[in-house]
C-alpha cells in the first residue's frame, strides 16, 4: 500500500512537466479537426449527396468538456467516444483502476501501461478526478427530481446570409436564399437528453406551400441513459451503430487517417439524433437493457417518410439530400415510407467481446431502381434484411476485433489485428472483403470507397515515435473492385500510400509533412467506358502551428497536387493558407482570420481547405481553379448564458465570370456568405 502511495506521489510530482503544455491551446481540439479533415478528405465524399454531417459527434464531445467523465467510475463505452484512445489504453486504464482503486489525481494517468504524454494530454479536458462515496442504487423518483432541479438547457439559433444570387432564385426556387435553423436542447449530467430541431435550408419556403407549417425539418429526441439496468432508451430520433458497421452505423468517426485509433469502430450502440441531418437518422424506439454483469441485450423500431422518385408505382430512386427548395424537389418529398426493425445481443467478459445484430426492414412500394452497369447488383424489391456476428479479443498487446455479416444477398468480413510491441508505437493489419452483390443500406465501415459493398484490401499501418518530439505513420493500401464501379468499366484494383512525419519540439509549436500516393483505374473521359486507364495521384502536405499561450495561435498550410494518367499530361494544384486566431485579454472576444491563395488545372487537382465554423460544424471546402478565400470569425462571450458567433467568408475567382452552372449559377466571379449564431443557455 506504501509503495503504491509513493508511486502516486512521483506522479503528482512529475505532473508538473505536463502542466504548461496542458495550459496553452487545446490540443484535442486541433486532434479533432485533424481527423474530420483527413475523413471529409481522404475517403471518396466528393458529392453533396454523402457529405458528412460531423452535428452529432462534435456536440457530444463539446458537451463533454463541459461535463467531464470521472475516470473513477467511466465506463468503456464512455472511453470509447474518444477517437484518440486506443482499445489497449482503454483496457489498461479500466484494469489500473480495477487494481489500484480510485484515482487521487489526474496526473496518475502517467501511471497507466501504455498512456503516452501526448495521449494525456489529448484526454486531459474531457475528464476529473472525483472521489466516489458509496453511491446508493439508482432511483427514478430521485433522477427526475435532481434533472428538473439542475438540469441545463440550451437554445441555439443560426442564420446563414448570402450576399450573391443564384439563377434558381429567378424562376425556380420557391422560398428566400436564407438558411435558418433552430435548435433547444434539456441535459441532466449524461443521463437524460431532450431536444427539438427545425430546419429550413435555402431556397426552402417558410410557413407557406409544402412548408405551412413552418420550417421544412422538425425533429424531437428523448434519450435515457444508465438508469439502473436500463442502459438506453430513446424515442424519437435517434442513431445506432453495432460492430464494425457492416450491418448498421450512422457513425462517421473512422476510416483512413494518420492517428491508428481513429480505426477503430467502437460499438456506440445508441445515440441521440440532435443534428439537423435529414437522412441518417431512425424515428420510433430503442433500448438497451443490461442482463446481467456481461450480457446486453438491444431492440429497435423505426418508421419514417424518405424522399425519392415514384415510377408507375414503384420507387426507382430515393432521394438523400433533404432539399426541397423547387417544386420538382418538394414533389419527391415523402413519398414513401419505411419500417425497420431489429436488435442486438452482446457479451463481454474481460479480454473477450461476442455480439450478434440482425436487421429487417421494408418499403410500403417495391424498390425497383434501374440496375444496369456497375449498378447491376444492387437490391430491389420492398423488404430487405442483415444479419452480422461481431467478435473481438484482446490478449496482453495484441488486439483483434471484425465482423462478418450477410444480407439478402452476398456476405462482407472486416477484421482488424492491432498489435502494440512496445509503448508509443502500434501496428494495424486490416482485412476487408465486400462482395460484390452485398447490399447493406445502412451500413458504413472501413474501405477506399464510400459503401460496403465491391470491395476487398489489405491495409498495413505503423505509428511510432521512437524519438523525443517526433511521430511516425506510414501506411499502405491494397484495395480491389471485383465488379464495375462509378466512371469504372471493368473489375479494378489500387493502391493507396501514405507517410507522415510530425515534429514537436515545444508544447506550443509544432508542424508536419504529410505525402500520398494513390493508384486508381478510371474510364477516360470521352471513350464511352471503351478506354480505362491507371490514374497517378501524388499529394504534398506541409503544416505549421504555433500558439502564444491563450493570446494568439497561427497555422500555416501548403498543398501540392500532381495528377496525371498514363500516357497523359499532368495536372497540378496548390494552394496555401494562413490562419491566426486571438483572443483579446480585456474582453470575452476570440476572433480568426484566415486567407488561401489556390490554384488548379483542373477537378481532379482540386485542393482542400478547412475553416474555423460555427458550433458544432466542420467546413472543408474544395476548390478548382484560380482565386482566393478569405474567412473572419468572431466569437462573443458576453456571459456564461449567451454566446454570439458571426463568420464572414468569400471566395474570388480569377479565371471565369461566372461560378457554378445550373440552377446554383452566380453570375460574376465572387462569392460571399455571412453566417450567425446565437446561444443562450438557462
Amino acid at each position: 500500500m506504501k509503495t503504491t502511495q509513493l508511486i502516486r506521489l512521483i506522479s503528482i510530482i512529475n505532473s508538473l512537466f505536463i502542466i504548461p503544455a496542458c495550459s496553452a491551446q487545446n490540443p484535442s481540439e486541433s486532434l479533432l479537426e485533424d481527423v474530420l479533415e483527413d475523413l471529409s478528405v481522404n475517403n471518396d465524399i466528393n458529392n453533396s449527396v454523402n457529405t458528412l454531417n460531423w452535428e452529432n459527434e462534435l456536440e457530444e464531445l463539446s458537451n463533454r468538456l463541459q461535463e467531464p467523465i470521472n475516470l473513477n467510475v467511466a465506463t468503456r463505452e464512455q472511453l470509447e467516444q474518444f477517437p484518440f484512445l486506443s482499445d489497449i489504453q482503454i483496457e489498461h486504464l479500466l484494469a489500473y483502476i480495477y487494481i489500484h482503486g480510485q484515482m487521487k489525481t489526474i496526473y496518475e494517468l502517467q501511471l497507466v501501461e501504455d498512456m503516452d504524454k501526448q495521449t494525456i494530454q489529448y484526454l486531459l479536458p474531457f475528464v476529473c478526478i472525483k472521489a466516489i462515496n458509496n453511491e446508493s442504487s439508482f432511483r427514478w423518483k430521485t433522477m427526475l427530481k435532481s434533472a428538473a432541479k439542475y438540469g441545463k438547457n440550451e437554445l441555439l439559433t443560426r442564420f446563414d446570409i448570402p450576399l450573391y444570387k443564384r439563377k434558381g432564385y429567378e424562376h425556380t426556387y420557391l422560398g428566400p436564399s436564407v438558411y435558418n435553423s433552430v435548435k433547444y436542447s434539456f441535459r441532466y449530467s449524461d443521463r437524460l437528453y431532450a431536444g427539438v430541431v427545425a430546419e429550413k435550408d435555402a431556397g426552402e419556403p417558410l410557413g407557406a406551400l409544402h412548408n405551412r407549417y413552418g420550417y421544412d425539418y422538425y425533429s424531437f429526441y428523448l434519450l435515457l441513459k444508465d438508469c439502473g439496468r436500463l442502459k438506453a432508451l430513446a424515442v424519437g430520433n435517434y442513431r445506432l451503430s453495432f460492430g464494425q458497421g457492416l450491418v448498421i452505423s450512422t457513425d462517421y468517426l473512422m476510416g483512413k487517417t494518420v492517428y491508428a485509433s481513429s480505426f477503430n469502430n467502437r460499438s456506440s450502440r445508441i445515440k441521440k439524433h440532435s443534428s439537423s441531418d435529414e437522412y441518417n437518422y431512425f424515428r420510433g424506439v430503442a433500448a438497451t437493457v443490461a442482463l446481467s454483469k456481461d450480457w446486453d441485450i438491444s431492440g429497435f423500431y423505426s418508421h419514417r417518410s424518405l424522399d425519392g422518385v415514384i415510377t408507375d408505382g414503384e420507387i426507382t430512386s430515393i432521394y438523400k439530400t433533404g432539399l426541397h427548395r423547387s417544386r420538382k424537389e418538394a414533389d419527391k418529398k415523402h413519398l414513401f415510407t419505411m419500417q425497420l426493425t431489429g436488435g442486438n445481443v452482446s457479451y463481454q467478459h474481460n479480454r473477450i467481446r461476442l455480439g450478434i445484430t440482425a436487421i429487417y426492414y421494408l418499403f410500403n412500394r417495391s424498390y425497383e431502381p434501374e440496375l444496369t452497369g456497375y449498378s447491376k447488383y444492387n437490391l430491389h424489391g420492398n423488404n430487405f434484411y442483415n444479419l452480422g456476428i461481431e467478435y473481438a479479443y484482446r490478449w496482453h498487446r495484441f488486439s483483434f476485433q471484425g465482423e462478418t455479416a450477410i444480407g439478402k444477398q452476398g456476405w462482407a468480413s472486416l477484421n482488424r489485428l492491432q498489435y502494440s510491441p512496445v509503448q508509443n508505437t502500434q501496428i494495424m493489419l486490416i482485412h476487408r472483403f465486400y462482395s460484390y452483390n452485398y447490399w447493406a443500406m445502412f451500413a458504413h465501415s472501413f474501405g477506399e470507397g464510400s459503401t460496403t459493398q465491391n470491395e476487398q484490401g489489405y491495409y498495413i499501418g505503423l505509428e511510432t515515435s521512437p524519438f523525443a518530439y517526433w511521430k511516425f505513420f506510414a501506411s499502405f493500401d491494397l484495395f480491389s473492385f471485383p465488379w464495375k464501379k462509378y466512371r469504372i468499366n471493368k473489375p479494378s484494383r489500387g493502391t493507396d500510400g501514405l507517410v507522415q512525419a510530425t515534429f514537436t519540439p515545444l508544447s506550443n509549436l509544432s508542424m508536419y509533412l504529410k505525402y500520398r500516393y494513390k493508384q486508381k483505374e478510371r474510364d477516360w473521359t470521352g471513350s464511352k467506358g471503351t478506354l480505362t486507364l491507371p490514374i497517378f495521384h501524388h499529394q504534398l502536405r506541409y503544416r505549421l502551428n504555433y500558439s502564444l499561450g491563450d493570446v494568439l495561435s497561427s497555422r500555416t498550410t501548403l498543398d501540392y497536387n500532381h495528377f496525371h494518367s498514363q500516357d497523359r499530361a499532368a495536372n497540378k494544384g496548390y494552394q496555401v493558407t494562413q490562419m491566426i486566431s486571438s483572443q483579446l485579454p480585456w474582453a470575452r472576444l476570440f476572433a480568426d482570420v484566415q486567407g488561401s491563395y489556390f490554384f488548379t488545372d483542373d477537378y481532379d487537382s482540386r485542393v482542400y481547405v478547412s475553416e474555423s465554423g460555427l458550433l458544432y460544424t466542420f467546413y472543408t471546402p474544395s476548390f478548382q481553379g484560380r482565386g482566393f478565400r478569405c474567412a473572419v470569425r468572431l466569437r462573443y462571450e458576453l456571459n456564461k448564458h449567451f454566446l454570439l458567433i458571426t463568420k464572414f467568408g468569400e471566395t474570388v475567382y480569377l479565371d471565369r465570370n461566372e461560378i457554378g452552372s445550373g440552377n446554383d449559377l452566380i453570375c460574376g466571379n465572387k462569392k460571399a456568405d455571412v453566417q450567425m449564431q446565437l446561444r443562450i443557455k438557462f
